[in-house]
């Protein structure tokens, strides 16, 4: 029959390789917490949450604390008609990563018993994708020869953190430039910046020749006023990531001329709200990224599938798995540096 039998959620940790280092936060590892649907046909579906304190307010001990409520909400429900449980699991609002992980895990026993992947449930739309590689927030040496490294193994996008100290970023990047040209640049200041520093950035570094793919999240996640400031005052795109969560945040964004790109992370939306952000942002002719917090390939698996399902996005921010510590790969996709592909 496919009827959810139980849900179980199980902690896991997970180290950096090194030190993640963003606007005021320094990473040392990742905990995560593995959502396991069970069938009563003895179907098994997998998915992994990545709580976030910084963006959603999340304690892992609190949405540890869910699984009951979880069984509650799903148990003896059919995953064949999944948007009755995405229908039901959007009432996790405080805790959208467990909405997240529930929602794919259900999809996973899906895809299990009927045999059909879930990029193809999703829509099929493409089978391969290119992700782009992070560096951290460091001195101006060891930024340039983190760049380096990032496209000695084969990237050809990199992510570059900033937000902290706005006269060594704009060194930054101009010296990450001279060391990589061809290479295409992603800049997340994290929220670091006011409005009229952001503004400054973007115009020191278009006059030193640097061209920029997409500017993220240059300032505090509510101020969509300085958001929008810095959109029609930037020569490049600018993307929304902390204050775009739901499809709620997202409708503000496009009303208020906000924002050139959305970055989708399934662990602020949860794959109910990320599929109505895909086809909201595609009416408002706008365009889309998709990102990821401290996923292991477990929970990149997910934004791969969904990236490929829908086949919405210009830049894939998936490499969280490529920076932990990981005994075993647990992805439903092959990995062949830097694509992704099924």
């Amino acid at each position: 029959m496919g009827q959810v039998k139980s849900v179980e959620f199980k902690m896991k940790e997970f180290e950096y390789f090194k030190p993640f280092h963003i606007t005021n936060s320094i990473s040392y590892g990742s905990q995560n917490i593995e959502v396991i649907v069970e069938l009563d046909n003895g179907i098994i579906g997998y998915g992994e949450a990545s709580p976030s304190f910084r963006v959603n307010g999340e304690k892992v001990a609190a949405v540890m604390g869910l699984e009951n409520a979880v069984n509650e909400m799903i148990v003896g429900m059919d995953v064949r008609n999944y948007r009755q449980i995405f229908d039901i699991t959007d009432k996790l609002f405080g805790a959208p990563s467990i909405k997240a992980a529930v929602q794919y895990a259900t999809l996973d026993a899906f895809s299990e018993e009927t045999g059909v992947p879930v990029y193809q449930i999703l829509g099929g739309a493409k089978t391969k994708i290119e992700t782009d590689q992070t560096m951290s927030i460091g001195t101006i040496e060891e930024r340039i020869s983190e760049a380096k490294s990032i496209v000695g193994k084969g990237h050809n996008i990199i992510k570059i953190k900033i937000g902290e100290n706005l006269e060594e970023d704009i060194k930054s990047m101009i010296a990450i430039h001279e060391a990589t040209k061809g290479c295409k640049y992603i800049v997340d200041a994290n929220m670091g910046y006011t409005p009229k520093q952001a503004v400054r950035f973007v115009t020191e570094v278009y006059r030193a020749g640097v061209d920029i793919s997409v500017f993220e999240q240059p300032v505090g996640m509510y101020d969509i006023e300085g958001l929008k400031y810095v959109r029609w005052n930037s020569p490049f795109p600018v993307a929304a990531d902390e204050s775009a969560k739901t499809k709620y945040d997202v409708m503000r964004l496009i009303k208020e001329e906000a924002v050139d790109y959305i970055n989708i992370k399934l662990m602020k939306s949860g794959i109910s709200d990320a599929l109505a952000i895909v086809e909201m942002v595609k009416a408002a002719n706008l365009k889309l990224m998709i990102g990821c917090m401290g996923e292991s390939s477990l929970g990149i698996n997910q934004s791969v599938q969904f990236a490929l399902g829908t086949g919405a996005f210009d830049f894939h921010d998936l490499d969280s798995s490529l920076m932990l510590k990981e005994q075993v790969f647990r992805g439903k996709y092959k990995v062949d540096v830097p694509y992704y592909y099924v």
